[in-house]
């Protein structure tokens, strides 16, 4: 499993969970559970709120599925890290997502610029972080998910770093999207949930579990927890699953569930 749980899956992506200029392990905030509660009263009162981009694993979906309330997560990429959550009451049929997928293309010139290259030159714009999400490489350029004023700079720019640059506005895209998936599982632990969503055994994702690359709703996971309705399971490496519902129960006292998987 190349690029697993437990390889350099944090290489491939230029933008730091946290930060976007930030080094270092990830942190989930302790108290961001008590501003997600305050942007859900907030949305439930008839306003329409909306955060700046933030690690999409600190988000508690289960404080999200209320009846009169409506929300929208989108970080550009279908596999985003970075995301940013709008909450909105029911009454409002539709909301945008706020984010904005820049593809820029510098010039030609030697040396070619690689992913830190890149960073180093939009880090000198001093852009809003929190306007900023992930950034991906492809075949040359460079896709940045940003909103607000961050991303009208983006897409005004001509030159960066001294080189010529274009900037076109592109779709959602660099990601291999989420897929439902109905899985029978002989129990609602995590580990066994999780194994059979991401399609792998048991065993190994009891060391993603152990090696701290497994969350539930934002913390760390322990394999003997069970996970419910609402509930989201994301591990490094592997991806996030988000656990819609328990279908049935089986004769033989197993469980049918539904998972929306996201890769």
């Amino acid at each position: 499993m190349a690029g697993g749980m437990f390889g350099g899956e944090y290489g491939q992506e230029m933008i730091c969970p946290d930060a976007p200029f930030a080094s270092g392990p990830r942190t989930i905030l302790p108290d961001m559970k008590q501003k997600l509660s305050t942007l859900v009263a907030q949305a439930r009162g008839g306003r329409v709120v909306r955060t700046g981009f933030m690690d999409g694993d600190e988000i508690d979906r289960r404080l999200l599925n209320e009846e009169d309330l409506r929300h929208r997560i989108a970080g550009g990429f279908p596999d985003a890290r970075r995301v940013v959550l709008t909450l909105h009451p029911a009454h409002i049929p539709e909301v945008d997502a706020g984010v904005t997928v820049l593809r820029l293309t510098p010039a030609q010139a030697a040396p070619a610029w690689d992913e830190q290259d890149f960073l180093v030159q939009l880090r000198r714009l001093e852009l809003n972080e929190e306007q900023l999400g992930d950034v991906r490489e492809e075949r040359g350029s460079f896709l940045i998910a940003a909103s607000g004023k961050a991303a009208q700079t983006l897409e005004a720019l001509t030159t960066l770093g001294g080189r010529d640059i274009e900037v076109e506005e592109v779709g959602e895209t660099a990601g291999r999207g989420s897929k439902i998936r109905e899985v029978v599982v002989p129990s609602m632990r995590v580990d066994v949930v999780g194994a059979k969503g991401f399609g792998v055994s048991r065993a190994y994702f009891q060391q993603g579990i152990d090696g701290g690359k497994v969350r539930l709703n934002g913390g760390p996971a322990r394999a003997s927890s069970d996970i419910r309705e609402g509930d989201s399971l994301s591990a490094d490496g592997l991806g996030r699953i988000d656990f819609k519902r328990v279908v049935s129960e089986t004769r033989r006292g197993n469980y049918k569930v539904e998972l929306e998987v996201h890769r």
